[in-house]
């Protein structure tokens, strides 16, 4: 398992280095620790998955299909729409921060010693605070350790990942940790080659005969690298007018750090980074495809989806050659049902974080012609959201 010493030790330096409250510091000490103790942990656990199932590096990661698009683009519904198709494989939000074999079949192991001895009242515990403690982020996003989450987070210990700019505001100074296709190809190939692994472990776990179904809007920052490390990868690719997305993006991250007492000043100096990262996500996936005609891929409006989710589906198979099941096609209707009770919410400003329609607009001009993005947009600066 790779840790990336140099990210870490940057991290902490600036870290230590900015004005700190006492409870700024706390949380900061606290990682300091946290973060190499896990590391240290799922490297020996790693290294018994090849002494006790040595079998999962014979397990080939076939043809994965990899949903991506700009955050708050409708990634988590398309998702949550594609893995109702028993095909798929994908990782629950727990197993990404466990990412061994050994560490999870412990822990499905434990799962099945509650629900046969206790009649399942320790996970009746978890989801309570679960409740309690992610009910402020799921206004925003659905979270749950035993929901789906993005691939990303199995790079959290390893140092290799944007993950922490969740917590420390220094954008300007980790933004390669997005932008994985520009850095060395040595690099590259270690950080790919892990997550490869832990793929292959999952497909293990979950059966070899399925294929992995990911979503991160993070990982177009990847795409080049990607297509590298698994040349029959397909792509779902969805889209949604940058109005609505990227106010919605810096509002949840700008949350996170004065959640954690981050210095403002760094906080205003990422979200402008952040804003510029915007537009790398919704442009570089169109360029890298571009120049691989051979790869496979479907491209989604968040508002198609939405209102008619099940055509969305059926068109993105069509485009992906995979064939539709009669199971997953009654669990498409159903779903069908339920997008009718979709509702938007939360208004944010773009004015609220120095962005002006004309900036995004000119950025993103060939976007917008192709998306109709200008017609019926939302009011001026505002920008609508629900739980996607």
């Amino acid at each position: 398992m790779p840790f990336d010493f140099r990210t870490f030790f940057r991290m902490f330096r600036l870290a230590f280095r900015d004005r700190m409250s006492p409870r700024r510091r706390k949380v900061v000490v606290a990682l300091l620790f946290i973060i190499p103790t896990m590391a240290a942990l799922n490297a020996i656990c790693f290294l018994l998955d090849h002494i006790l199932f040595p079998g999962f590096r014979r397990v080939r990661v076939h043809e994965p299909v990899f949903i991506i698009g700009h955050a708050r683009s409708g990634t988590s519904l398309m998702h949550r729409l594609m893995t109702g198709d028993e095909r798929f494989s994908w990782f629950m939000t727990y197993e990404l921060f466990v990412p061994s074999l050994v560490q999870r079949k412990l822990i499905r192991f434990l799962g099945a010693c509650d629900r046969r001895l206790a009649h399942g009242a320790i996970a009746r515990r978890i989801r309570a605070w679960e409740d309690r403690t992610f009910a402020r982020g799921r206004e925003m996003h659905p979270m749950s350790l035993f929901g789906p989450e993005e691939d990303e987070f199995l790079l959290t210990f390893s140092g290799l990942s944007g993950v922490w700019v969740t917590v420390f505001p220094y954008m300007r100074e980790l933004d390669y940790l997005y932008y994985t296709d520009e850095l060395p190809r040595r690099q590259r190939r270690r950080i790919l080659d892990f997550y490869k692994q832990c793929v292959q472990r999952q497909l293990y776990l979950n059966g070899a005969h399925r294929t992995h179904c990911s979503k991160n809007p993070t990982f177009a920052g990847k795409l080049e690298s990607l297509i590298e490390t698994f040349p029959d990868a397909r792509f779902v690719v969805l889209n949604r007018n940058p109005y609505e997305t990227i106010p919605s993006l810096l509002k949840l991250m700008e949350r996170n750090w004065k959640a954690s007492d981050c210095d403002r000043d760094r906080m205003r100096d990422s979200l402008e980074c952040l804003g510029r990262q915007s537009f790398h996500t919704y442009k570089y996936p169109y360029q890298v495809l571009e120049r691989h005609p051979e790869i496979r891929y479907a491209v989604v409006d968040y508002r198609e989806l939405v209102e008619s989710p099940r055509r969305v589906v059926e068109n993105v198979y069509q485009k992906l050659s995979l064939p539709l099941t009669p199971e997953f096609e009654k669990f498409l209707a159903l779903e069908e049902t339920r997008s009718k009770e979709y509702r938007a919410d939360h208004v944010y400003n773009l004015r609220e974080f120095g962005l002006e329609r004309e900036q995004i607009r000119s950025e993103l001009a060939p976007l917008f012609e192709r998306f109709g993005w200008d017609e019926g947009a939302e009011g001026e600066g505002g920008s609508k959201h629900g739980h996607v």
